[in-house]
């Protein structure tokens, strides 16, 4: 019931854009809601921080002292930046230390979790362990989403990072500012105080990171859309991944060990991946429109090791995603997500990092919307993917399945004909194999009306690009 009148009142709020005299009850909310004036949006607004609780003077029922619990919701604006989660829990962290300075921060998100109460308790046994805690700062658990299909469509799920992967990391192995945020400071006055309160606000403003190293060498990295990857992984030894003086392989064996160093690399190279997946999804598939054999003949013993490998590699993948507790149908999404992000987000993240190292500015990242309506959470439910945003990503996935189902019917045609396809025969099986992995992609393409359809745009723009290549690729093969 309280959850229920709470949820209306926020409905009301929302319908109504304002704070109505009925809701502010005491004291203590009208001087919240005060600071709801005209132009306060959701993107655009003051910092907000409310005492909720003060445990110098809250009790509970039995007159034990209760914890101290604060809102804070850091200032936005629209002529700054923002560095969406990571920013905020870089404010959190300058408030917390303003206002109590505890030794020990627990941040809770929407898709990590623990079943255990106990895990605060656990958690700190590490931290206050004097054999490892001044060479430990940061524990994190597996994320966990919810909400996930029946098959797991794009692969949220996520088991080979946070399950499977994770078992065999098991095992291995900043300056401030202003002297409130030193982490020798203690705070000696109540957080009610006009002082703490002050510069709890001053701490939380849009403009306090101006010209400090917030984000970069100190706080939660910003510059990525999974912070928690970046900070943990900063926080061992590393500030920067991959291409620097501090790489996984080089500084990242000397200050971990060549075992951590390599399981941390495994994710540093992630994009790197768009080349063997680009390579494999185009190259092998316009030299069979050519009718050039680019794989051993079926005669040759490197034919049953290429078979081989191929074999016991997803053979292998398919093991351990069962053993994981996953189904056949989520390993098949699982591997066909890996294909669609090294054609799309590898791709265009490594061009991106190019850009920049060369000095040429680039859009960035920017975090989509997450409400979803009734039709998308529908399909979504039915197991159908959405291609309806005119997006570039679509290009190349697009350019993929074109060229490989005409390059697939191509092999077929010859084969029926009776052709000598002795040496064509695998690039034949791996243009199925990719046609049935971009089975989602001809259905949005040309049979489905619905809005999670393939723009025209982008079928068109991969359409011409597909031919093109075609041509090209003759001139050469």
């Amino acid at each position: 019931m309280m959850y229920e009148d709470m949820k209306d009142k926020v409905e009301q709020v929302v319908e109504k854009g304002e704070i109505i005299d009925d809701y502010n009850t005491d004291d203590q909310r009208r001087q919240a809601f005060n600071q709801w004036t005209k132009g306060f949006t959701r993107m655009d607004h003051p910092t907000v921080i409310q005492i909720i609780l003060d445990k110098s003077k809250d009790k509970d029922i039995s007159g034990h002292s209760l914890p101290n619990l604060v809102y804070v919701s850091r200032q936005k604006s629209k002529a700054s930046p923002h560095h969406f989660k990571a920013g905020a829990l870089n404010v959190l962290l300058r408030v917390s230390a303003v206002m109590t300075n505890a030794p020990s921060i627990l941040t809770h998100d929407c898709d990590m979790y623990s079943k255990d109460p106990r895990t605060p308790l656990r958690v700190l046994c590490y931290l206050s362990d004097p054999e490892m805690k001044s060479n430990l700062a940061f524990i994190q658990f597996r994320q966990r989403f919810h909400g996930l299909n029946e098959d797991d469509i794009y692969a949220s799920e996520y088991k080979r990072l946070f399950k499977i992967n994770s078992l065999g990391f098991d095992g291995l192995k900043v300056t401030l500012e202003i002297s409130e945020l030193n982490p020798d400071h203690a705070v000696n006055k109540a957080i009610t105080s006009e002082k703490i309160m002050t510069l709890a606000h001053y701490v939380a403003g849009c403009n306090y990171e101006n010209q400090t190293k917030w984000g970069s060498k100190m706080g939660f990295r910003y510059g990525s859309l999974v912070e928690d990857y970046y900070a943990g992984y900063r926080l061992q030894c590393l500030f920067e991944v991959t291409f620097s003086e501090y790489n996984t392989l080089i500084y990242g064996s000397q200050s971990m060990g060549v075992l951590m160093s390599l399981a941390y690399s495994h994710y540093a190279f992630w994009p790197i991946w768009c080349i063997p997946v680009s390579f494999y999804c185009l190259f092998p598939q316009l030299a069979l429109l050519n009718r050039v054999s680019i794989f051993p003949n079926a005669s040759e013993p490197w034919f049953f090791l290429y078979v081989f490998l191929v074999l016991c590699a997803y053979g292998q993948d398919l093991l351990d995603f069962l053993l994981g507790g996953g189904t056949v149908r989520r390993w098949w999404n699982a591997q066909r997500l890996w294909m669609i992000r090294g054609l799309t987000c590898y791709l265009f993240g490594s061009m991106e990092y190019m850009l920049k190292s060369i000095g040429v500015s680039t859009h960035g990242f920017s975090l989509t919307s997450k409400v979803l309506d009734d039709a998308q959470s529908k399909r979504y439910g039915q197991g159908v993917f959405e291609f309806g945003v005119p997006s570039p990503l679509f290009v190349p996935l697009a350019m993929a399945a074109i060229i490989n189902l005409f390059s697939f019917m191509s092999g077929l045609t010859g084969f029926l004909k009776g052709s000598n396809n002795e040496g064509l025969g695998l690039q034949m099986i791996l243009s199925g194999f990719i046609v049935l992995n971009c089975l989602p992609v001809y259905g949005a393409v040309a049979l489905r009306n619905d809005a999670g359809k393939m723009a025209t745009k982008i079928t068109v723009i991969s359409t011409f690009v597909s031919v093109a290549l075609y041509y090209i690729s003759s001139l050469f093969l």
